[in-house]
């Protein structure tokens, strides 16, 4: 029993060695007297009693340890290793305390000592389950727009699963197991082995470049990009067509005009240093825990920093279009959550929200222009202009909505795509084409405005049609407003994601457009999260 807990050890502080194989000497006693055992049992229900879960597994267990017994060392030395390593996954290891655990296994000089020892225990080990199943933070307190339903695992099920389990794999399998957590832990091993190293080297000084050009700022252009993995090594000191290449590469994968000429925006993504790109990484992380749920073998994957929609299948992107997103003001920005599409609705009217009929259209309107809009009762009939007193009413309690029927002129264009949600968010059409021509592509009061509506309505019908095309244009020429319900609802996940890797396991990076992700590195570090070479 000893050497076993000298080997669970084994890497951790001396003090640490010392007071495992205290505890190691004290668990090889035999207990005999039952008044001894007793003083365990009583101990541990006190030490779960204000947690429901955890009392119910262990006096369903007959109290017994699950930690602290002899023959749990296995158990003991996974749990040792998982929280010695919790800072690969971006997690606060002082959070979880191992050297005051092990100064605790050191301290045990009775039974009831160790009752309170396997309950420390098990609070510790739910501790970093929860953290690693399903995030450190709760997301909702850094930015009220990040709606999301933590996937929280139940303690009691948590502990009775895992006393049946072999211990390593277990816990090892506690992270998210979408291939991004994989992808993205392995980017983030990456990159502290280059901030290691040194970085990527010197920053490129120049302004701009581009094909063409010599001297020493292609120099330091080339060699950045050799750093970064995006060209082989060579000795050329001229932007010639394997530079520019490898510049469209970078340009890509960071969200830039992919036209290979070195600009402004480009270097300066260039001389973004490693430990910024690492915070995006470990931010990445942890919005991974936080959607760590089954997103659906069929799902619509909406990124607003990356400005893209796309319907995945079985973790390939079957279709893919540009988004705009709400703009960066607070009232307008589009937030994060999920839920089912269940139907299109084709040639949709536009009921007026009453912030953009405060903010846009109330003036117009009650001075009697906006003729394009329609007065709506709470039967659903057009309402006479004449018959309202507008003096008497503002946007807030005016008693009538405010619709724009379909046409050629709707905000909505021809198709809008559902999945009810208490925000009044959904993806549609729009007429407003050049918006989808500039650079940032926050224009919407919210919604998710698509490029490419026909084409994505036609994936989407596929799947219950055999001439979706057909189907979507017949609709739309008969002028009716016409819903079209989906056969299989489709989960319709709205994220952020400034990190993210490829189908290739690229790893890419998008600008910060809402500031959420700078808000939440903030809050990791007042957490405790420790990233080399980064300050809040």
């Amino acid at each position: 029993m000893r050497s076993d807990f000298k080997s669970m050890c084994s890497g951790l502080c001396s003090r640490a060695v010392t007071a495992c194989a205290a505890l190691a000497l004290f668990l090889s006693v035999t207990v005999a007297e039952a008044q001894q055992f007793s003083a365990f049992k009583q101990a541990l229900a006190e030490g779960v009693a204000q947690d429901a879960g955890l009392s119910a597994f262990y006096r369903e267990h007959g109290y017994q340890a699950l930690w602290t017994g002899p023959d749990d060392h296995i158990r003991r030395s996974a749990l040792v290793t998982a929280i010695s390593r919790a800072s690969d996954h971006g997690l606060p290891v002082a959070r979880y305390d191992l050297e005051g655990l092990m100064t605790a296994f050191g301290s045990v000089e009775s039974e009831r000592d160790r009752g309170f020892l396997e309950a420390r225990v098990t609070e510790l080990f739910l501790r970093y389950a929860r953290d690693i199943t399903s995030g450190l933070l709760t997301p909702s307190r850094i930015d009220s727009d990040i709606v999301r339903k933590l996937p929280r695992p139940d303690p009691e099920t948590l502990l009775r699963e895992f006393a049946a389990a072999e211990p390593v794999a277990f816990i090892r399998n506690l992270a998210p197991r979408a291939p991004e957590y994989a992808r993205l832990f392995r980017a983030k091993s990456n990159l502290e082995r280059v901030i290691a190293e040194g970085g990527w080297g010197p920053a490129v000084a120049a302004s701009s470049l581009r094909p063409g050009d010599t001297g020493a700022g292609v120099v330091e252009l080339r060699n950045r990009l050799i750093a970064m993995g995006y060209m082989e090594r060579t000795a050329t000191a001229s932007y010639d067509g394997t530079l520019q290449a490898a510049v469209q590469r970078f340009q890509i994968n960071h969200g830039l005009n992919a036209d290979g000429v070195a600009g402004t925006a480009t270097i300066r993504a260039l001389n973004t240093p490693p430990e910024e790109r690492l915070q995006a990484v470990i931010v990445a992380m942890e919005r991974e825990r936080w959607l760590n749920i089954e997103r659906g073998d069929r799902h619509i994957w909406v990124n607003l920093a990356d400005f893209s929609s796309r319907i995945v299948d079985f973790d390939e992107i079957t279709f893919e279009t540009v988004s705009i997103i709400g703009a960066r003001n607070s009232e307008q920005r589009t937030p994060e959550f999920s839920e089912k599409m269940t139907y299109l609705e084709i040639n949709p009217d536009w009921t007026l929200p009453r912030s953009i009929l405060a903010r846009s259209y109330w003036g117009s309107l009650s001075a009697g222009g906006a003729h394009h809009l329609q007065i709506i009762d709470a039967q659903g009939r057009v309402v006479p202009r004449s018959a309202i007193n507008f003096s008497r009413y503002t946007p807030r309690n005016f008693p009538f909505n405010v619709r724009q029927p379909p046409g050629p002129t709707n905000p909505l264009g021809t198709v809008k795509f559902m999945f009810p949600n208490p925000h009044a968010i959904y993806l549609h059409d729009t007429p407003a084409r050049s918006l989808f021509n500039t650079d940032v592509l926050t224009h919407s009061s919210g919604c998710i405005r698509l490029n490419d509506p026909e084409e994505f309505a036609y994936e989407l019908l596929g799947r219950q049609s055999d001439d979706p095309q057909g189907l979507f244009h017949r609709t739309r020429n008969s002028g009716q407003q016409t819903r079209i319900f989906l056969e299989t609802p489709v989960p319709t996940h709205l994220v952020y994601r400034t990190a993210f890797t490829d189908a290739r396991g690229a790893l890419n990076f998008r600008a910060d457009v809402y500031g959420r992700d700078a808000a939440i590195f903030r809050a990791l570090v007042n957490a405790g999260v420790e990233i080399p070479g980064v300050r809040s």
